[in-house]
């Protein structure tokens, strides 16, 4: 399952850097990483381009909560 979860998110990385990638900005990879990081984390499990210039990333957590975080790709962080 994880198998496929990867390789989902490897067409949707793929298919949102080809489409909106944010000049000078952080890659949408490393956003990816620094959430995969977090240790509460399980697995990102969808990330859209909001029309309002933000990524909508969607993951679990360890305990089996879903959460989603907004992210500007200019500065790779949180945006209320």
């Amino acid at each position: 399952m994880r198998l496929f979860f990867a390789s989902a998110l490897s067409l949707v990385i793929t298919a949102l850097n080809a489409h909106a990638a944010a000049p000078d900005g952080a890659k949408l990879s490393e956003i990816v990483a620094k959430i995969e990081q977090t240790p509460d984390v399980e697995y990102v499990d969808e990330v859209d381009w909001n029309d309002r210039g933000y990524y909508e990333i969607e993951y679990f957590m360890k305990n089996g909560a879903k959460a989603e975080i907004r992210i500007d790709p200019k500065t790779g962080e949180a945006v209320r």
